[in-house]
């Protein structure tokens, strides 16, 4: 199966992400009960420092389904997340056998029917206050028939604290605890060995050639895309599988998985044994994700590069240039300091959005690139901010830090300070975000599903490149002889990187009026007017020439303007504004996702294609510009009669956010070869690419009729 089919489960996705109250447990569709959450434990009363079980269970309507920890081609495993007393611990979730489905379009999932029993491990303190114990748990799943639906659900039961206790629930948790994968016997071995297409395992046992049924479940790390493991050759008690990977993929030496056996595939009285732990096997597995991590890194790095010359930077960065011009035949030691400063807000803003993005990720909330420009207030506050530079490089005012702070200028205006290049530094990378380079999403993508420590990592190695020409251009004095020199054309320049500047405030704004309309725009602008005046107050009488007198009124005049027009424009007017969608996101044939509609859609069969975009993400409208809005696509649409619905991530949208992170699994190895479908990070829309952006040339195939059963589905 080639790439173009392998697409449709996206084209042609059922996915219908609807945001479900829980109410008494059950998460409810339609009327009809989908999964009932609750949780039960092994002991009727807490011993403190003795370890006990609880198990988080799940029960699914008939023909509906949750996932395992690989879910397989598509879907999200179950996650839950344990807020325990203090100096409570629960271990990690002990995941039964799944099953194997397979479904239309050669979907392979791995999970649950009718009922499963995640379990855990709590272990309590030795001391404990109290004579209960109250422990909860929020759950998340995905599940699915037709369409899917996530659900969630706050679980949780109190335990009285006691000094003995006694077993409670033992049938149920020893019904499962019997469909726990376990170590392998002592007569068993296997190896892994590389060829062009993949992973060969081999693994040998004499109590496998009693069983008809023995196959090979992988559970790679989410980054890691695997195709669908086969039994290639059985002889005797012999077994070898072959298990395709993308060619990106080739440094992987071995997988962790399961060898699932019994009388028939999925078995209920099956069996399986973790091959995870072998020491061999380990050890290749860290090596190769040493390599995987070092190779996502350099396309952090290289993406991070690239950031400086994506339009929505390149104003702050003339500025810098300009900068260098003004220090030429300087000493060495104050370019060197001043080009350190500006690295050092490169990596200020970066590794502090990244702390961000990993405080979010373990309060359980969805992570995403550029996340802030979901924040009204933030474009807001942007705004004000870009005008403030505008008009200080159009000399309305000049921007100081007190003296204790050696005022330097924020600006590359007529002072430049190590502050103004610090703030340099961040106001770049501020104006970076709501843009995406090429290799910059893969990395975004892969770093996104890891540890808070590889997040940390990433955006290190993104503000590396980033940083890395000025760096060198501040290391390497003797090159600025290759600038222009100083003269009155400087003047010039600076003023037209005011306009620069102000285009870019243009763009901000019809981001505000997207994300809240044209009433909240015009008190936007009002607030930005107010703004204007205190500037020009401040360069006009808070200047050194004037009487003390004089400045403190000024003061106390640009105090009194920014608050007032503060609390009056944004705190009662604009707030008062509710959210709107972006009208100018529809047109052409397009139609608004809802959850609802791309239900109904995939419950009549209809191909559906979504574009998720939003107003402040200038790659997606360069894609929408350069692919989804060309005469090709638009046939290709028309012709296959696709439904083209249009996911506007602009103000953030809870389902909208789950479903670009169920995209962040949609390939698998072996399908693209070298075009992979888009990740979330990098441009949040669905198409064939490659190098980074969204190309017509390869995207006409993708709803090629022939390619796709009319009713393919995906998860």
């Amino acid at each position: 199966m080639g790439a173009i089919k392998r697409l449709v489960g996206v084209i042609a996705l059922p996915a219908a992400l609807l945001c479900t109250a829980n109410v008494a447990l059950a998460q409810l569709y339609q009327g009809a009960q989908l999964v009932q959450a609750d949780t039960i434990a092994n002991v009727n009363a807490v011993v403190p420092g003795e370890p006990f079980l609880v198990g988080v269970r799940l029960k699914m309507a008939p023909g509906w389904h949750t996932y395992w920890r690989y879910p397989g081609d598509a879907g999200i495993p179950t996650e839950i997340k344990w807020q325990l007393p203090p100096g409570w611990h629960a271990g990690e979730i002990q995941w039964p056998i799944p099953l194997k489905l397979t479904e239309p379009g050669d979907i392979q999932i791995y999970g649950y029917q009718n009922e499963v029993l995640l379990i855990q491990q709590i272990t309590p303190p030795k001391n404990i206050g109290g004579s209960t114990a109250t422990l909860s748990a929020k759950v998340n799943w995905l599940v699915c028939e037709k369409i899917c639906i996530p659900g969630e659900a706050t679980v949780g039961l109190t335990l009285p604290i006691g000094s003995t206790n006694t077993a409670a629930n033992a049938d149920l948790f020893a019904r499962f605890q019997k469909r726990l994968p376990r170590s392998p016997g002592a007569n068993f071995s296997a190896s892994w060995k590389k060829d062009a297409n993949g992973l060969l395992l081999t693994i040998s046992s004499p109590e496998l050639s009693k069983s008809s049924s023995v196959e090979f479940f992988p559970s790679p790390k989410e980054s890691l895309a695997v195709g669908h493991p086969r039994l290639e050759t059985r002889n005797s008690d012999q077994f070898a599988f072959r298990v395709p990977l993308d060619a990106s993929n080739r440094s992987i030496d071995s997988l962790p998985g399961l060898i699932v056996f019994g009388n028939t595939s999925n078995d209920p009285d099956g069996s399986a044994w973790d091959i995870s732990a072998g020491p061999q096997i380990a050890a290749n597995d860290n090596h190769s994700s040493l390599r995987e991590l070092v190779r996502f890194l350099v396309f952090g790095f290289i993406g991070g590069f690239i950031l400086n010359l994506m339009p929505c930077v390149l104003p702050v960065i003339s500025l810098k240039i300009f900068g260098f011009v003004q220090q030429a035949g300087q000493s060495r030691t104050r370019i060197f300091r001043s080009g350190l400063a500006f690295v050092a807000g490169i990596f200020i803003w970066f590794i502090g959005l990244a702390l961000v993005l990993v405080a979010l990720k373990s309060a359980g909330r969805e992570i995403t690139w550029a996340f802030q420009f979901t924040n009204v207030y933030f474009v807001l506050v942007m705004s004000a901010v870009v005008l403030i530079f505008a008009l200080n490089l159009f000399g309305v005012f000049e921007i100081s830090v007190p003296q204790w702070l050696s005022r330097g200028a924020i600006a590359s205006g007529s002072a430049h300070g190590d502050i103004g290049s610090f703030f340099q530094g961040v106001f770049a990378t501020i104006l970076a975000t709501p843009c995406t380079a090429p290799f910059l999403g893969t990395a975004l993508g892969f770093a996104f599903t890891q540890s808070a420590t590889i997040i940390l990592l990433m955006f290190a190695a993104i503000a590396a490149g980033m940083s890395a020409p000025y760096l060198l251009l501040t290391a390497q004095p003797a090159w600025l002889k290759f600038l222009p020199k100083p003269g009155m054309w400087m003047e010039r320049v600076k003023q037209l990187m005011g306009f620069l500047l102000i285009a870019t405030l243009l763009f901000l704004l019809s981001v505000l009026g997207a994300q809240r309309g044209v009433s909240a725009l015009i008190w936007a602008s009002a607030f930005l007017l107010v703004v204007s005046i205190a500037c020009w107050i401040k360069g006009a009488f808070l200047v050194s020439s004037a009487t003390f007198r004089a400045r403190v009124i000024a003061f106390v005049v640009m105090v009194a303007l920014v608050l007032g027009g503060a609390a009056y424009f944004i705190g009662e007017k604009f707030q008062s504004v509710s959210m709107v969608a972006a009208a100018n996101a529809l047109g052409n044939g397009w139609e608004k996702f809802t959850p609802d509609r791309l239900a109904s859609e995939i419950q009549q069969g209809h191909p559906v294609f979504i574009d998720f975009t939003a107003e402040w993400c200038i790659t997606c409208k360069f894609n929408e510009s350069t692919v989804l809005e060309t005469d090709t696509v638009r046939g290709a649409f028309s012709e296959r009669q696709i439904v083209k619905l249009k996911a506007d991530w602009t103000n953030g949208d809870p389902a909208i956010t789950k479903m670009l992170k169920q995209f962040g699994r949609q390939r698998r190895s072996g399908d693209y070869q070298n075009v992979e479908t888009i990740r979330p990070a990098r441009c949040p829309i669905i198409c064939v690419v490659s190098g980074g952006l969204c190309s017509a040339v390869y995207f006409p195939g993708a709803v090629d009729q022939k390619h796709y059963p009319g009713k393919t589905r995906n998860h």
